[in-house]
């Protein structure tokens, strides 16, 4: 989302910075490089990119969905296009945790790809001026508004504000618009595993030449691996103080807050929350899918595997706490509080873990 773009780019350069100062010695060649090597190369290669690469397919799904029930609205097509919404989402969700690169590039939208496709909230009227407008919906009139476009656009059409949209209560507008989101929504995903491609943009060549002269995103190869946790740093801190802080007491404390919650309209929310948790999961350990590789978790087993043990621990505890709210997270920020508030708690307990405890080990 918009708010974490500039902390990132702020974070990046920190880095930058630390490592430049921390390498004086050019003749210095750290024990551990070769597993850096490893680790580095996996999660770059066989985590992120294969998560965009889901991401892309899951998105092209979603379009042949929406084009199908734009054709024959019906129930069972509604169905379908929200189920690829859904399956599209998850490989989103499992993303958040490695913000960097191409998706908060500047140079590919307002902010980068994440706005352009998970702005919240949605801006209803600016949706509805395009559809009253009478001109044709394309996915280059979506395009040009970053504010009513992207997963929550497609949701809020989908499902209706109170989760209960029919079929028949799709307008040929609607439809209309649907099929521009989702193509734009497409297009988005499409840029994002190009910018990181090996046969495209390229960007996964700067951690898997992480340290090599000339590099200049990552100057050393601790860089690329300060740039993972940073990464899951950021994405435990927003599901913790922001996902589920906003909804349950309100952005400014001010009481329970439904109209924060992100993607309400599907009620999928809690799907999110733990999936975010899951991009966590997956960088820490190199795993994505049936890939079984290193991540920083090799790192810190090989020099504090208490530590590795807490950390790998808390993940869990902090997924299994999400999936414990019984109901609709709807609901349980009004009914269900106690459960809220301890999957609150054990995230923000990986998040204090990771900041205080894993970055400096990395930084060392």
């Amino acid at each position: 989302m918009k708010r974490r773009i500039l902390s990132l780019g702020f974070i990046a350069m920190a880095i930058t910075l630390v490592n430049c100062s921390n390498n004086d010695d050019t003749n210095y060649v750290d024990p551990n490089a070769s597993l850096y090597t490893d680790v580095i190369g996996n999660v770059a290669s066989n985590v992120v990119v294969e998560t965009y690469k889901t991401l892309n397919q899951r998105a092209g799904e979603l379009r042949t969905a929406i084009n199908t029930l734009a054709t024959t609205p019906n129930e069972v097509n509604l169905a379908a296009a929200k189920q690829a919404w859904m399956n599209t989402r998850k490989p989103w969700e499992q993303s958040e945790g490695f913000l960097y690169g191409p998706v908060a590039d500047d140079a590919l939208g307002n902010g980068g790809l994440d706005p352009a496709m998970d702005t919240w909230p949605v801006d209803v009227e600016a949706m509805n001026n395009i559809l009253s407008s009478g001109q044709p919906i394309t996915a280059n009139v979506i395009a040009a508004n970053p504010e009513a476009r992207g997963f929550h656009l497609i949701e809020f059409l989908l499902w209706g504000e109170n989760g209960t949209k029919t079929a028949a209560q799709l307008t040929a507008r609607e439809l209309q618009y649907l099929k521009a989101a989702a193509e734009d929504l497409q297009n988005n995903t499409q840029t994002l595993i190009n910018g990181w491609s090996a046969s495209s943009g390229n960007y996964v060549g700067f951690f898997l030449t992480a340290g090599n002269s000339g590099n200049v995103k990552y100057p050393s190869q601790k860089a690329a691996l300060e740039e993972f946790v940073h990464g899951i740093i950021t994405i435990a801190d927003e599901v913790a103080n922001t996902k589920i802080q906003e909804p349950l007491n309100g952005p400014n404390g001010e009481g329970v807050s439904p109209q924060a919650e992100e993607s309400r309209f599907s009620k999928n929310s809690l799907l999110d929350f733990a999936d975010n948790i899951r991009s966590v999961q997956n960088v820490y350990l190199g795993d994505y899918g049936s890939i079984d590789g290193k991540g920083l978790t090799d790192v810190v087993a090989a020099r504090n595997p208490q530590l590795d043990t807490a950390i790998k621990a808390k993940i869990a505890e902090s997924i299994s706490a999400i999936e414990a709210i019984p109901v609709s997270f709807t609901d349980a920020i009004y009914n269900n509080r106690p459960a809220v508030e301890n999957a609150q708690q054990k995230v923000n307990e990986l998040f204090s873990m990771l900041q205080t405890q894993l970055l400096p080990l990395i930084n060392n």
